[in-house]
């Protein structure tokens, strides 16, 4: 709002001082800016695609983590024996724990209020780590081989599990890489310049063929051409908390629900 009133004044006192002050002739010509907004106009349809595939991106990852959470705990209820009371407990907990700790990294967040932390030992393995997503995969892993060890899983439904777990990890590395690798800097900024130096100059081309109107026409043109830009810039990094970013909250709670029901005990 404050650069859309600058633009504002800036476009009336110009008209001000060309019409009535120096009483300026002129003979109105927008083929110059009709040049550059062609240009503006395809770095900004660049702009706003690769913000977007990076939040499509995003999106279609943490499908892929709904879904792999649903065949691993699919695959447990199957593979374990109904007396295996403790295991089930623990994948119960602990998948959903997982998709809770990821979005949890992805926001630079060590909030642990979310997670199932029942087990004192789980718990201050968990807190004590740098980066929680691994530890509790690791873990997971671990009850894994524990539960092959005893002969509640075979080799051959060690092999099946081993997809969703291998997935885990493949989720994270890619979340964190969208987050990890912004758009240039320098890209970004010449975006904004470009963006700002044409709509200042709007009126240049205006003045002479709209009069005193050049002020809304501007802020008009400026509200819609900066409206993209902020709407690039927000969905860039998908994982936060902002109105367009992914419900991670939602997909989580979610995810919780369905594994509960899956791999729910008495």
């Amino acid at each position: 709002m404050p650069l859309i009133l600058f633009s504002g004044l800036s476009s009336a006192v110009f008209a001000f001082l060309v019409l009535d002050v120096f009483e300026l002739e002129f003979e109105g010509n927008v083929a110059f800016h009709s040049i550059l907004g062609v240009i503006l106009g395809l770095f900004l349809v660049i702009r706003t695609n690769t913000a977007y595939d990076r939040w499509w991106e995003g999106r279609q990852l943490w499908g892929k983590l709904v879904n792999d959470a649903r065949h691993l705990a699919i695959k447990f209820n199957n593979f374990l024996p109904k007396e295996s009371i403790d295991d089930r407990r623990f994948f119960l907990k602990m998948i959903p724990n997982i998709c809770f700790s990821m979005k949890e990294h992805l926001r630079d967040s060590r909030l642990v209020g979310e997670l199932d932390l029942t087990n004192p030992e789980v718990k201050d393995r968990i807190i004590e780590s740098k980066h929680r997503p691994n530890i509790i995969n690791d873990m997971i892993y671990e009850r894994v081989m524990k539960a092959h060890k005893e002969g509640h899983i075979s080799d051959h439904e060690l092999f099946l599990v081993d997809k969703e777990l291998k997935g885990f990890i493949d989720v994270i590395g890619a979340c964190e890489r969208i987050k990890n690798t912004p758009i240039p800097y320098s890209y970004s900024m010449f975006i904004k310049k470009f963006l700002f130096i044409y709509s200042i100059t709007l009126p240049v081309s205006f003045v002479w063929v709209f009069g005193y109107w050049t002020t809304p026409l501007v802020m008009l043109a400026f509200y819609f051409l900066m409206s993209v830009e902020l709407i690039s810039e927000e969905i860039e990094d998908p994982f936060g908390k902002d109105v367009n970013d992914l419900p991670l909250d939602d997909l989580c709670v979610k995810i919780k629900k369905n594994v509960s029901e899956i791999l729910k005990t008495k």
